[in-house]
C-alpha cells in the first residue's frame, strides 16, 4: 500500500488558516528542505481545490522563470496531481485529474494503486477528513512560533480524538519545529 504524507504550516495556537499572512518571516533553508523532501518523495500529489488553484497559479510560472525554485516547480508539474472537489474545477496544470466519488473510498483506492508515496500540502479540510478515516501515514506539522489568535485550526472543537504517535521532531534556527506524527496504533 502506498504511503500518504500530509504537510501543513501551523501556528503555535493551532491556526492553519491563511499561512501566507504569518508564515513567511519564518521560512528559511531548513523549512524549504523539509517541505521539499516531503513533496519530492511523492509521485502523486493530493490537493483540495483551493490549494490546487493556488499551486496552479504559482508553480508553472516559477518553473518557466527558471529561478531558484524551478526544480521544485518542475517536480510538482511532473507529478500526478489528484484534486479533491465537489465541483468541476478547471484543471489547467499538466498531469491533473479530479478524484471522483467519495473522498475516503477514492483515497483508499489511490493508496492501493501501484506507485510511490502520495504527498499533500495544505488542503486542511481534506487532511481533517483523511486523518479521521485513518488514511494519513505521516502528518508533517511545521509549528511556527507565533500565536495568530484567530482563524481555522487544524482540529475543530467537538471532533472525536485522533491518537497520534511522534515519529520525529526537529527544531530549526527560525524557531519553527518540524514534527512528524503517525497513527498511534501503527
Amino acid at each position: 500500500m502506498r504511503k500518504l504524507t500530509a504537510g501543513l504550516f501551523i501556528a503555535a495556537d493551532g491556526v492553519v488558516e491563511s499561512p501566507e499572512q504569518w508564515h513567511f518571516p519564518y521560512f528559511d533553508e531548513d523549512m524549504g528542505a523539509a517541505v521539499g523532501a516531503q513533496l519530492a518523495a511523492a509521485d502523486t500529489v493530493l490537493l483540495g481545490r483551493v490549494t490546487y488553484e493556488g499551486f496552479a497559479e504559482a508553480w508553472p510560472g516559477r518553473e518557466d522563470a527558471g529561478g531558484e525554485d524551478a526544480e521544485m516547480a518542475k517536480a510538482l508539474g511532473d507529478a500526478r496531481k489528484v484534486v479533491v472537489s465537489r465541483s468541476e474545477p478547471a484543471l489547467s496544470w499538466r498531469n491533473s485529474e479530479q478524484l471522483k466519488g467519495d473522498l475516503v473510498e477514492g483515497v483508499t483506492a489511490l493508496k492501493q494503486e501501484d506507485g510511490g508515496p502520495i504527498g499533500m500540502s495544505g488542503s486542511v479540510s481534506v487532511v481533517r477528513a483523511l486523518l479521521a478515516a485513518g488514511l494519513i501515514d505521516e502528518l508533517h506539522l511545521l509549528v511556527h512560533p507565533i500565536a495568530v489568535g484567530r482563524g481555522a485550526r487544524l482540529f475543530d472543537e467537538g471532533v472525536d480524538p485522533i491518537r497520534l504517535k511522534l515519529l520525529s521532531s526537529t527544531a530549526f534556527a527560525s524557531g519553527v519545529l518540524h514534527t512528524v506524527y503517525g497513527p498511534a496504533d501503527a
